[in-house]
């Protein structure tokens, strides 16, 4: 039985030409070759499994092979290319950094470069993973890759450029590996399993391509597993089964359920897919895929980038004929906050049964309409009620009754409601003079205000109606007179009287009893402890020592005044609340001195005290 061999190393490239989806770096490592104008450091970096150590060893054995082709290849005849075939070239190193990044390795490695090859034209060390080494081993190696023998090239290798020193990137020419294309890889594939006679369709080829995202050795390793899996049958059924994909399928379902709006469907379709083992997240990022390639196939420049078979472009392309633009945008913005959502989220199931029922009632929530002039679109909402919603029965107006002078209010019944809804209501031109005349004979008729019959409020200057339905703009008059008199009567009978600090301080008392029965002491200590200055006869000031105080003062600072104004009858008074610096001293509390402050204050007082004390050689303690 023959040892199996895989296919990423079975049907590693031998030569450039058989380099896949790396043109442009083969095509110039060839025209350098061929030009003589080899650099002595190289350093190769991108993504895992795209040929950065296949291109390595490629260069090392053209290098030194004895007889190239005019195309700049190996010619894989001579002795140098079969004893690289072999493994047993002494010209060509291979250092792992990941497991070799000490300063001592390196420095082996740097003793190495000074003996010349035995055979062949160049020394060649290739360094893979090279971002492994360590600080140190980056600084003993500056030096040699600086300046090596003439003999000697380095080919660094490595997925991470980022974390090698700008020192040794200086030092270096430096080659992008780019991923390989889902056409490269299908290609590839195709001719591998035409060489080992493996029945493929293109679509699974294509699912093995876009499952492994551009790696060639994981698309080959992938390969071989499914054929092991389907016995050499590769089907577009058994891969999607092996590969755990989700079939395309069940995507346009669902989008044809969503566009019904049949939300039972679409939770109905997703509890199968839970039942295939898929997890939430899983599907929300394969419907985000499936939206933006209905949204790509929207215009026919971005079409391009639709990365599928052309049996599913079709299927592409009519379901996307039958969903707007603006639908797929809003789709994808709903998508992308509960994929963020769904890994915080402890019940995912019912993010995403939420997720569906949002994108199912979407359409009916926005309405494109085309502008054919300017091409514009808008939006529309189409969730709101064709007509608003009316009251069953409007409140009942209200009808002021002015008798001798008071004012009194009822509610019209139904049958008055009627009767005063068959009025006229004439309106005048004129307007209200600012003067009036004195009002002649007291009035007991029945007024509407017309505001209140059109059911709104009534304003200030609110018209009043009498019972015969025409403005009585005498009932004005005589109703404002009145209360002007009726002022300066109560005006003429109280004099204004100025501030008295006394009669002041008994108010301001009364303020903090007042607190204090309220239950706020705070409020109460900080009141009490303000000082009083009446400034003038019409002005009083409110001393504070500090700003909380004053916050506290301030908030009783206006019922205060009004206080005021009632006890003096002067309405012109002013109560302003200050911070004072000089207040603090005032308000500050009995001092409080220890034991020996209060013997030093005692014994300056009383001299006779300390003399007692120094005579009998007492001491405090």
């Amino acid at each position: 039985m023959e040892n199996f061999v895989v296919s990423a190393l079975k049907y590693r490239p031998q030569t450039f030409d058989t380099v896949v989806g790396q043109a442009h770096i083969t095509t110039t490592l060839k025209n350098a070759i061929k030009n003589n104008q080899l650099a002595h450091a190289f350093l190769f970096c991108g993504p895992r499994g795209v040929g950065k150590t296949t291109c390595a060893r490629i260069l090392a054995k053209t290098i030194n092979c004895e007889n190239r082709t005019p195309e700049g290849e190996a010619c894989n005849q001579c002795d140098s290319c079969k004893s690289f075939n072999n493994g047993q070239s002494f010209n060509i190193h291979e250092l792992d950094a990941a497991s070799n990044n000490s300063v001592d390795d390196i420095r082996a490695l740097t003793d190495q470069v000074r003996y010349a090859p035995q055979a062949g034209r160049y020394k060649v060390y290739i360094i893979d993973e090279v971002h492994m080494l360590s600080q140190q081993a980056f600084n003993a190696f500056l030096k040699t890759l600086e300046e090596p023998p003439p003999y000697a090239v380095f080919i660094l290798a490595t997925t991470e450029k980022h974390k090698i020193l700008p020192t040794i990137l200086s030092r270096c020419q430096i080659f992008d590996f780019k991923r390989i294309t889902i056409h490269d890889t299908v290609d590839h594939l195709k001719d591998i399993c035409k060489k080992e006679k493996i029945s493929a369709d293109p679509d699974s080829l294509h699912l093995i391509a876009q499952k492994t995202e551009g790696c060639m050795r994981d698309a080959l390793s992938t390969l071989d597993k499914i054929v092991s899996f389907t016995n050499g049958q590769l089907t577009y059924e058994n891969t999607l089964e092996h590969l755990n994909i989700l079939d395309y399928d069940y995507y346009f379902r669902l989008m044809e359920y969503i566009r019904r709006q049949d939300t039972g469907a679409a939770l109905l379709l997703f509890d199968e897919i839970l039942q295939k083992g898929f997890e939430g997240d899983h599907f929300l990022e394969g419907l985000s895929a499936f939206i933006r390639d209905l949204l790509v196939c929207k215009d026919k420049q971005s079409i391009k980038l639709l990365e599928v078979t052309g049996n599913l472009k079709n299927r592409y392309e009519k379901a996307s004929a039958e969903a707007d633009a603006a639908y797929l945008i809003s789709a994808l913005n709903i998508l992308n906050e509960a994929s963020i959502q769904v890994r915080l989220a402890r019940n995912k199931r019912l993010l995403v049964e939420m997720c569906l029922i949002r994108l199912s009632y979407l359409q009916q929530a926005v309405e494109l309409i085309a502008d054919e002039r300017s091409g514009a679109v808008s939006k529309k909402k189409v969730t709101e009620p064709a007509t608003k919603p009316q009251m069953l029965r409007p409140p009942l107006p209200r009808a002021i009754l002015m008798v001798e002078g008071e004012l009194k209010s009822k509610h019209f019944s139904d049958m008055e409601l009627k009767q005063e809804d068959k009025k006229a209501v004439e309106y005048p031109k004129a307007t209200v003079k600012t003067t009036f005349q004195e009002p002649s004979v007291a009035f007991k008729k029945t007024e509407i205000r017309k505001d209140e019959i059109s059911g709104k409020k009534s304003s200030k200057n609110s018209t009043i109606l009498s019972s015969s339905g025409k403005l009585d703009l005498a009932t004005i008059r005589k109703s404002v007179e009145k209360k002007e008199n009726e002022s300066a009567e109560n005006a003429d009978a109280i004099p204004e009287l100025p501030l008295e600090l006394n009669q002041v301080k008994d108010l301001w008392e009364k303020e903090v009893v007042r607190l204090k029965g309220e239950n706020r002491l705070q409020a109460a200590m900080h009141v009490e402890a303000a000082v009083i200055f009446v400034i003038s006869e019409n002005e009083l000031v409110i001393g504070c020592s500090n700003e909380l105080q004053k916050s506290f003062v301030d908030e009783e600072r206006v019922p205060f005044a009004e206080m005021l104004k009632s006890h003096f009858n002067n309405m012109a008074i002013i109560v302003t609340v200050r911070v004072d610096d000089s207040l603090r001293e005032v308000q500050k509390g009995p001092e409080i001195l220890s034991q020996r402050q209060q013997w030093e204050r005692m014994a300056k007082k009383y001299p006779l005290v300390k003399e007692l004390k120094d005579n009998l050689n007492l001491d405090l303690g």
